[in-house]
């Protein structure tokens, strides 16, 4: 059994928010429901890892276009705002690198290491708060 540290459950549900928002213009999970659906709400079948990272790699790659400005903080809230408000670090340029788990990595680093670390050994990855 494997854990990765990425941040509070707020900052997590900002991350898939943003990507819904920005990248999914027919709702939550309907272009990338292996990440979205499967991996956000229960648990990813390791059968379905492969599709999981493309979907990743596709993602970090469409959020390159959009600006650190254009983060979602809550999808079902579009006026809530991040505790750090507008206040981003110059090392963000655009939403592929803006989000950092609570060490500094970069989120996408880390949830492709996930994906592939379960790939491997041939377990189901799941999202869990502890």
């Amino acid at each position: 059994m494997f854990f990765y540290q990425i941040r509070h459950a707020d900052f997590l549900h900002s991350f898939f928010s943003t990507i819904s928002y920005h990248l999914e213009p027919n709702g939550w999970g309907t272009k990338y429901p292996k990440l979205l659906n499967d991996l956000y709400y229960k648990k990813l079948n390791c059968s379905d890892i492969p599709e999981a990272i493309r979907e990743v790699e596709e993602i970090r790659e469409k959020l390159v276009e959009l600006e650190p400005l254009q983060m979602i903080w809550d999808i079902e809230d579009l006026s809530k705002q991040p505790p750090w408000g507008k206040n981003i670090s110059h090392d963000i340029t655009n939403l592929s690198n803006y989000f950092k788990t609570s060490d500094g990595r970069d989120l996408f680093d880390l949830l492709l290491k996930a994906l592939n670390d379960a790939n491997e050994d041939r377990f189901d990855l799941e999202i869990s708060s502890v």
